[in-house]
């Protein structure tokens, strides 16, 4: 959807230097731009690079304030006001709603405005969907499921009866939300493993995003939970009964085992993996392939961890530096 340089500059809270009536329709890289695209630059001495470019307009701070040549939107932070650009741009695209004729959808379902079901979805018995969400391809949605307004759920999404989305979420292709924890008892007679009741529910808050092939298991007897802003990349596993605060960050691989309390503003690297009960507190670091063992505790906001167990980042190092030494001694 096109839009002019002053609606953008509003939008993203943003100086608009030159004329804002020219419009743009979407974001691209100052390599492939064209006049319809914004490009934006964080450093100066890219900016000649970007203003050369075949790019509509550019975003940049105020080292470009004196520029000339293509219309400005300068911003304390350039990558940030090009996210929010580029999102307001898209958000504009939506259609008037509808229901593929393919879909299954339940006539107790409640759909609201401008809701959208793609192809071959099924939705079960008294689901709610709110205002402008987009259901893709091949979804399977359960009973009772409750979606919050302006969700983006991509192609074959499974969500399991019991699961509450906020508004905004967004979550990729082959995900699956909600379904039944690995919780297991043993008959010490028979040696048989019998299945633990996985009867609890999973709640994502709002701007909740979820990568590609993730699942997420719901609470055994209660709830898990996925706070506020949290983003979760591609193929990360989260069990049962797990507390997730706002702002957490999850890269690829990760596996948190169950029962879980990941506090506001961490960040996990990629393949990292926690033990049961074990707790990361507010703002720390842990980097990809760490480890830490069931009923831990990480803490120290702004602290990098590192290793298995994990350790503070220096002290990791420093035993690797003193294994290093005694290997050449020997």
């Amino acid at each position: 959807m096109k839009r002019s340089l002053q609606q953008i500059a509003e939008a993203v809270e943003a100086r608009l230097q030159g004329d804002g009536s020219v419009e743009v329709e979407g974001v691209a890289s100052i390599g492939s731009a064209s006049k319809h695209d914004l490009v934006f630059v964080e450093e100066e001495k890219y900016l000649l690079r970007a203003l050369q470019s075949g790019a509509g307009a550019v975003i940049a701070g105020e080292f470009a304030a004196t520029s000339s040549g293509k219309p400005m939107l300068i911003s304390r932070h350039p990558k940030l006001s090009f996210a929010r650009a580029a999102r307001f741009l898209r958000d504009g695209t939506g259609s008037d709603g509808g229901v593929h004729p393919t879909s299954v959808v339940h006539s107790s379902t409640r759909l609201a405005a401008g809701v959208v079901v793609g192809e071959y979805g099924v939705i079960g018995a008294d689901t709610e969907i709110g205002e402008g969400t987009r259901i893709g391809p091949g979804c399977a949605i359960a009973q009772g499921v409750k979606i919050g307004r302006d969700c983006k759920i991509y192609p074959r999404v499974t969500i399991y009866a019991g699961t509450t989305l906020g508004d905004r979420v967004i979550v990729h292709a082959g995900a699956v939300l909600g379904s039944d924890g690995f919780g297991y008892v043993r008959d010490p007679k028979s040696g048989r493993y019998e299945k633990f009741p996985q009867v609890g529910r999973l709640v994502i808050e709002d701007d909740v995003e979820i990568g590609a092939n993730s699942t997420i298991d719901r609470g055994a007897l209660d709830e898990t939970r996925i706070g506020q802003g949290t983003k979760i990349d591609n193929l990360v596993h989260i069990g049962h009964n797990c507390r997730l605060g706002q702002n957490v960050v999850i890269a690829a691989q990760t596996g948190l085992s169950g029962s879980i309390v990941i506090e506001n503003e961490v960040v996990l690297g990629g393949q990292v993996g926690i033990g049961e009960h074990a707790r990361i507190e507010e703002g720390v670091m842990l980097g990809g392939q760490g480890g830490v063992l069931p009923n831990k505790v990480l803490r120290g906001k702004g602290v990098a961890f590192w290793g298995t167990p994990a350790q503070p980042v220096r002290e990791y190092l420093k035993q690797l530096a003193a294994l290093a030494r005694l290997g050449k001694k020997r």
